[in-house]
């Protein structure tokens, strides 16, 4: 790998870490003021709360008995292994590469949650009178974020 390439790859990995180091210090900060359950309203359509999160997106087989833990995590070991790679492949095609660096980011957050907790913390909690959206965090949000690029630079493609 030349040295371009490999300052390229630098590039997208220091975006994906500091996605983590958001990610991570914001749970912190979640974890040590409050307590599972608490909310604390910030605005009329959003709130501050501490959630566990055992499944997926939207809590998806949250109440599944344990073994979606281990999935998830093998999941996520997956994605990781090959976002790299493609990284590393595309790594100069930049709209690309900035999608899949977000989405690494974020799949590496939730990662260590799974791994050394047992669940992912999720703190974000916006709603409308009687209607809420799941709970989420950073990660979750770089994860959306690099997914809605990833479809933008696939429709510049194909147009």
């Amino acid at each position: 790998m030349a040295l371009v390439s490999i300052v390229v790859m630098l590039k997208w990995l220091s975006i994906s870490a500091v996605i983590v180091a958001i990610d991570l210090y914001t749970k912190h900060l979640v974890q040590r003021a409050f307590s599972y359950g608490v909310h604390l309203t910030i605005t009329s359509f959003f709130d501050l709360v501490r959630y566990h999160n055992e499944g997926a997106a939207f809590s998806f087989l949250a109440s599944a008995g344990g073994w979606q833990k281990l999935f998830f995590s093998g999941v996520s070991i997956v994605a990781i292994g090959v976002i790299t790679y493609l990284l590393r492949k595309h790594s100069h095609q930049k709209l690309f590469c900035f999608g899949l660096a977000l989405v690494l980011g974020g799949a590496i957050g939730n990662l260590y949650d799974r791994v050394t907790l047992g669940y992912v913390v999720d703190f974000l909690y916006f709603h409308y009178q009687s209607l809420y959206w799941p709970a989420f965090n950073v990660a979750d949000s770089a994860i959306c974020g690099g997914v809605a690029l990833l479809l933008l630079d696939s429709v510049r493609k194909s147009a």
